[in-house]
């Protein structure tokens, strides 16, 4: 996608140049400016862990905490849970990142609408991708919910792969949420609306 956007940016640039010597400079501060807003969402900053602790659920994305509340997840768990949910902005890191080891037990992906990630409605209706890890003594569900902008969800997991805490596990493009379901009684060491970063803000201990 950065390829093709660059040569994009690069015609336009070349042509306003070439016909509109004029506005040549200005139309080509404003193809670096778009370049550099989308080259951000594809960061991914180098970022481990303190800590590998399968007690521990790290935060698998940066972003505001805005729900913490008991929920009945409807599709693999199917009873209640302690839904902790993540809303990613779009000057955040998009990357992905697992919140604890373990084995894969369940991935599927959904499409669905685009309606604005913190819709409460967008969890079960929007394009999104469920994933499942178990860290041998309880089993965890991970949303990946694509907002209105994000329309692109990247998965790397596969069902029955080991997976390591803090690893990437995958990528939504712009604005979205991360969903976390856990068991109910968890402690959660995190608050509405606060600030967490992925692989450093805990989230709750198992």
């Amino acid at each position: 996608m950065l390829l093709i956007l660059v040569i994009i940016l690069g015609v336009i640039t070349a042509l306003a140049f070439w016909q509109f010597p004029a506005i040549a400079l200005l139309v080509a501060g404003i193809s670096l400016v778009l370049f550099l807003t989308v080259l951000q969402f594809f960061r991914n900053p180098p970022r481990l862990v303190p800590v590998e602790d399968d007690s521990i659920v790290y935060a698998p994305a940066d972003g505001k905490v805005v729900v913490i509340e008991e929920a009945v997840e409807t599709e693999y768990f199917k009873d209640k849970r302690l839904q902790v949910s993540i809303f990613m902005s779009p000057v955040n890191v998009h990357v992905n990142r697992n919140p604890i080891g373990g084995e894969v037990k369940y991935n599927a992906y959904h499409p669905g609408k685009y309606l604005v990630a913190w819709h409460p409605k967008s969890s079960t209706e929007n394009e999104r991708t469920t994933v499942v890890i178990d860290n041998g003594k309880t089993e965890i569900l991970l949303r990946q919910i694509a907002g209105a902008l994000a329309k692109r969800i990247k998965n790397y997991l596969e069902v029955g792969q080991a997976v390591r805490q803090g690893e990437d596990f995958g990528f939504i493009k712009f604005g979205s949420r991360v969903d976390i379901f856990l068991p109910l009684g968890t402690k959660t060491e995190v608050e509405l609306n606060q600030k967490v970063k992925g692989n450093k803000t805990i989230i709750a201990r198992l």
